[in-house]
């Protein structure tokens, strides 16, 4: 039996100025058509995926 998730609750905390700290690292930046094919993959996989059952 398929268990069904109705409500999601995501809690964060932000601290201030941790961005300024010299022992963070900002992420790398990627490029938006890496991004765009990455999520165009996976769409495509999950539509795959459902049409074979």
């Amino acid at each position: 039996m398929p268990v069904e998730i109705r409500e999601l609750q995501i809690t964060t905390t932000v601290h201030e100025g941790a961005g300024n700290s010299p022992s963070s690292s900002p992420a790398p930046a990627v490029a938006s058509d890496d991004i765009i094919a990455k999520c165009v993959e996976q769409v495509l996989e999950i539509l795959k995926e459902k049409t074979e059952r």
